[in-house]
């Protein structure tokens, strides 16, 4: 499977972690589907220095571009808006014995 790694950057207009918090439950239910599915590996929230979540990281895998294309088409944090612009670059989870 190839591997992505995605920076997902929350809106910092004053309602951005309202937002967040709205669709959180809607983000975290679809990472468990694909967590299922072997595509989810690991995430989480960004946090600033005071602690607040700002964005996400998630590394995931999918077996081709078209089941990576489906996820963005339906990844919550994307469709509603709580990302204000993601980076997503390919990347290798390195095999540590």
């Amino acid at each position: 499977m190839k591997q992505y790694i995605l920076y997902g950057w929350d809106g910092k207009d004053e309602k951005a972690l309202d937002r967040r918090m709205l669709v959180r439950p809607n983000h975290l239910a679809n990472a468990s589907k694909l967590k299922e599915k072997g595509n989810f590996i690991i995430g989480g929230a960004i946090l600033n220095d005071e602690g607040n979540m700002i964005g996400s990281t998630m590394i995931m895998q999918f077996e081709d571009e078209k089941g990576l294309q489906e996820w963005l088409d339906t990844e919550p944090y994307i469709t509603e808006k709580v990302w204000e612009h993601f980076e997503l670059k390919p990347f290798r989870v390195a095999k540590v014995e």
